[in-house]
């Protein structure tokens, strides 16, 4: 772009210190332009912060007195540069990078990841991977929503739905801990299925936490639904009808909450989605109330699926059996269920040459991916999730690109809150429920 060096830092000491928004305005610009006195206008800073705007968005705010003129959001303070790392790792390893995205949603990050890597190498995965996926999908959805209501609560006041949501939450991460080890950002979907069969303890632990849940639903109903302050700081807030969220592509329950019953487990089925049965819950509202009531609704419907994945769970292999694509390779584990078991070590090591040399291309080189480009769209808990790939044949990928809907869905904060309160700001952005690890990957 400049010709010398000179050009360069001249460039450089006129921009460096200054904060642009998505608009390209900078802060210092912005107040300068403000006179405070005479335009009875005032330039309000929220965030980065925790509560309120998630710990890393900044929403610099136009005030006219507590009327809301303008938002300008500014992303990029939690940028991981996960996509760009992806060229520079094996298509299995890329599951540990994708699965930091959206950290509240990890398994749709490497489920939405691994349908794209699959249908680029033409393979389908074993009925019972599905399975699998399909319930830790569900259980995690639930666990997503679960801090969508509790943060939402604590933004607006309402810190005993912090408590509960969290405590809640705690059930679902030690299935997660029972089923691979791990609580979040596990890596647990791997292309070709799943890294592990899902433990029979883990299966008891599903159970109890299926029977449990209503009751723990039941007490949020009774905590805010019928709490006349909540319903005064959600209910007509945050308004945002059907063409609205169609002309910004937002989708996920913000976009069910104003009575459009899109979901791609329905519309465009994925891991065998069509076999179960649920319903997808919609609201006219289109305010921060019904984004509440639809999320509720929704961890209903996904206890129906977690109960009916539970009984479609029959005996048989979790990844397939082509053992090129297969990671771990022929894996065994030790009798105490950690490391690999002294016959996988003879095998490889003192037995099969040949299964020696595939154990060390496979965990040094990876698998090589037919070139081509696909895209696969999931529905994760803020809606639709989708994965460019692109491969030129090689052991790594040339390209991801993630659709995400945190990203997405963020632009429509200035049309939620333009014309309303301060206040409002808050209770509009929290019913968007973003997660910024996606938005800034």
């Amino acid at each position: 772009m400049f010709e010398d060096e000179d050009a360069y830092a001249a460039e450089r000491d006129t921009t460096e210190g200054k904060v642009y928004t998505v608009t390209g305005g900078d802060w210092d610009e912005m107040v300068a332009a403000v006179d405070p006195v005479n335009d009875e206008r005032l330039i309000v800073n929220l965030g980065p912060q925790h509560p309120s705007t998630h710990g890393v968005l900044r929403l610099v705010c136009e005030m006219e007195g507590e009327t809301v003129r303008s938002v300008r959001p500014v992303i990029g303070y939690l940028h991981t540069g996960i996509e760009k790392n992806l060229e520079y790792r094996t298509w299995t390893q890329g599951c540990t990078f994708v699965t930091r995205a959206d950290y509240l949603a990890p398994i749709f990050n490497e489920t939405g990841y691994c349908l794209a890597v699959e249908k680029l190498l033409d393979i389908e995965v074993p009925k019972r991977a599905n399975t699998i996926r399909v319930i830790m999908m569900e259980l995690n959805r639930i666990s997503s929503h679960l801090v969508a209501l509790a943060t939402t609560g604590m933004e607006l006041g309402a810190l005993s739905m912090m408590i509960y949501g969290f405590r809640d939450r705690e059930k679902i991460l030690d299935i997660f801990e029972a089923v691979c080890g791990l609580r979040m950002n596990m890596a647990y979907v791997r292309p070709g299925g799943v890294s592990q069969d899902i433990p029979a303890e883990a299966v008891g632990m599903i159970r109890d936490f299926v029977d449990y849940m209503p009751q723990g639903l039941d007490d949020y109903e009774g905590l805010l639904t019928g709490n006349a302050i909540w319903q005064e700081r959600t209910q007509g807030v945050g308004y945002l009808d059907v063409s609205g969220c169609l002309a910004m592509g937002v989708t996920g329950p913000v976009l069910r909450s104003a009575g459009l019953g899109w979901d791609l487990r329905k519309t465009m089925p994925y891991c065998g989605y069509e076999e179960y049965d649920f319903d997808v819950p919609t609201h006219n509202g289109a305010d921060a109330w019904a984004r509440y009531v639809i999320r509720l609704a929704e961890i209903r419907e996904s206890l129906k699926i977690i109960s009916q994945g539970l009984d479609k769970l029959e005996p048989g292999p979790v990844m397939v059996a082509d053992k090129k694509i297969a990671w771990p390779a022929q894996l065994a584990t030790g009798a105490d269920g950690m490391g690999n078991s002294l016959n996988h070590i003879r095998h490889i090591m003192s037995q099969s040459m040949e299964a020696l040399i595939h154990h060390f291309k496979l965990v040094t080189e990876g698998f090589r991916v037919p070139a081509g480009q696909v895209y696969t769209a999931i529905e994760s808990p803020r809606g639709e999730l989708g994965i460019h790939a692109v491969s030129d044949g090689g052991t790594r990928p040339f390209r991801v690109h993630m659709r995400e809907p945190s990203f997405v869905n963020l632009q429509a904060l200035p049309a939620l809150a333009e014309g309303g309160l301060l206040a409002d700001v808050i209770a509009g952005g929290a019913s968007l429920d973003p997660v910024m690890g996606g938005c800034d990957r």
